[in-house]
Order: structure tokens, then sequence, then C-alpha cells
């Protein structure tokens, strides 16, 4: 560990920005990729990385601070090439049971479907030649939206300074701006995140009549778009249909979620899908060993959580961790996603 410590010396980034990543030192990028392969050797021994995104934006908003746009998703690609090697998902996963892991293997994943995954990932994607894997809430598909962006639209669009949500148990908040915009989005993402799945749905709704505004109905992709996803060589996987937290609901439910979203997909991209995302993901929190038996049972090959850490040889294959880059800062980006290379994930 002498040795990744002294590379890992050398790490001095500016921030992620349009034209960051032409900025850095060759140098630099080889002390990263050498500290990478000291963690993440090829062959028995190897690890895999794996990314999990929900959205590229076109451009910055500032209720989404954390969520990046193109052109910092461009230089983070940049980067990830120069020090990783990216590759597909289930191809990754079978190299890893083979023993064949390559050196510095990472993979990259979308989950929930959102149109922008099709409309601003897939161009930056393609030009960078990487394939990524999108985990779809299929009944959001063609018009639907999520109940946390219905929360976070309506809160985007109230124009008074005060949202009185008292009716709705909720109390009142502030509006004021982005900034009380953004902690009452929190607030009541935070408050409603774990109510059975009908209830969050109607509290959402009820939140977006006391504001009053229309709301978007297309931020979600549509069927045609998950098909030019596939035909454009990325991988589709399940992530049930209607995205509930799986410990929320009984299991005639979240059966019948796990295996309809499957179905679904299928039918959409006329192939079966073998990877699988749980919703929200938490291991033990979100789900449990019951849902991992009905993923098993649905037909998936493998399953990815959001437990911190990298997938190692003997890996359940169906609790396989993922990584969220939502750092600004590269400096911090690259220590954090370092120091996961040495981190065992929690399972149930």
């Amino acid at each position: 560990m002498a040795a990744y410590h002294r590379r890992m010396t050398m790490v001095a980034y500016p921030t992620f920005g349009k034209g960051g990543a032409h900025a850095w030192r060759l140098g630099v990028t080889r002390a990263i990729r050498g500290a990478a392969r000291l963690l993440a050797p090829a062959g028995p021994r190897g690890v895999l990385s794996i990314l999990v995104f929900h959205r590229v934006l076109a451009q910055p908003d500032p209720l989404l601070p954390d969520v990046p746009d193109a052109g910092r998703f461009d230089s983070l690609l940049s980067w990830l090439g120069s020090v990783f090697n990216v590759v597909a998902l289930d191809h990754a996963v079978a190299e890893l049971r083979a023993g064949r892991t390559p050196d510095r293997a990472l993979a990259i994943t979308f989950d929930d479907g959102y149109a922008d995954n099709y409309t601003v990932a897939l161009p930056v994607l393609a030009r960078h030649r990487m394939t990524a894997t999108f985990f779809i809430a299929c009944d959001y598909l063609d018009g639907g939206r999520m109940w946390n962006d219905t929360v976070m639209e309506a809160v985007r669009r109230c124009r008074s300074d005060a949202l009185d949500l008292s009716q709705l148990g909720l109390g009142m908040l502030t509006a004021s701006d982005v900034a009380a915009k953004r902690r009452s989005i929190d607030l009541l993402l935070s408050a409603l995140k774990y109510l059975r799945p009908q209830e969050r749905e109607d509290k959402s709704r009820a939140i977006a009549e006391v504001v009053g505004a229309p709301l978007p109905d297309d931020l979600m992709m549509t069927s045609s778009h998950v098909r030019a996803l596939r035909a454009a060589g990325m991988q589709i996987g399940g992530h049930t249909r209607t995205h509930p937290i799986l410990t929320c609901v009984d299991a005639r439910a979240a059966s019948d979620e796990i295996r309809g979203g499957k179905e679904r997909l299928e039918a959409i991209v006329g192939e079966r899908i073998g990877l699988f995302a749980y919703p929200n993901g938490k291991p033990g929190q979100d789900y449990g060993p019951a849902h991992v038996e009905l993923v098993k049972a649905a037909g998936y090959e493998a399953a990815v959580t959001t437990a911190r850490g990298v997938v190692r040889a003997g890996a359940d294959p169906y609790q396989l961790p993922r990584f969220t880059p939502w750092d600004r800062s590269e400096a911090v980006f690259t220590l954090r996603l370092l120091e996961n290379l040495r981190h065992t994930a929690a399972t149930v």
C-alpha cells in the first residue's frame, strides 16, 4: 500500500467542467492509473467498480446540483477512459466469475429511465465508445412521471414564498429562492420516501394540486427510446414496474413488480433481460433476502444494489455494489473512487 499512498500524493485537480479533462497532466493520470491497477489487478484477484447515474442534464439545474450536465459528463468519461477499462456490465460479471477480470475494470449504469439518458447521455457515451446499462422502471415510460419528480417539479413551479402543506401533515415550507426550494424538496422526499407506494403517490399528487401549476410529462423515456438505446449497443435492465421500495410492499406485490417489469421490457426490446437493480437499493433497508430470491425466481442473472464497495471474486451476483459519482471536485472524486476499491460491500 505504500506505493498506493505515494501515487495519491500526486493528485491535485481542479473541478469537473468543460475542457477540464484536457488540462490533466499526463504524469498524474499515469499515477492514478497505477494506483487503480494496484487496487484492481487483472485475473482471479480482480475487482469490478460499477458506477450508478440517474440523469445527465442538457444544462446545469440549480435544483439538481449533484446531477452532471453534458459537459461535466463528457469530462468524467474522458477521465474514466484514461484510467479504467470500461466494460459492459454483463460481460464484466461473466469475466469476474471466470477469473479473467481485466485490470481496472469498471461498468457504467443508469437507474429509472429518464429521457435525458437517451437524448443527452447516449451521444456522449457513443462519442467515447462506451457501453452503459440502463435500469428502467417501465410503467413510467411513454409519458409517466415518478413521484419524486412530481414533488420536485411542483416545488420548482411554486410562485409564492411559502408552501402551506399543513392539510397534508407536511407543515409550512419555504420556497422563496432556489436554496429554500432545495431544502423543501429534500424535506418532502425524506418524508414521503418510505410510505407505502399508493400513499406516497397520493401525497405527491396532492402537493402538486396545492401548487396548482402544470407539470411536465416528458421526463421519462418512451418505448422507442428504449429500443434505440438497445440498438445503439447499450444494455437494458429491469428496475421493477413502479419503483417501490420493496420492503414497503407485501411479497405478492414485490413479485409482480420484479417479474412484471422484466416481462414488459422484454416485450419492448424483443429479447431476454438478465440484469436487475433494486429500487433505492440499500441492503437490509430497501430490500431483504426474500427479495433476492424473488429476483432469482424471475429469471434474472445478476442484480445491483446501492451499497458502497466493489465486486470481488466470489461475490453474490444478486447483490453487486455500486459507486455514486456526485463529486464536483476531480480530486475528491478520484480519492473517493480509489478508496472505494478497498471497500467490501454490505449484503443481506
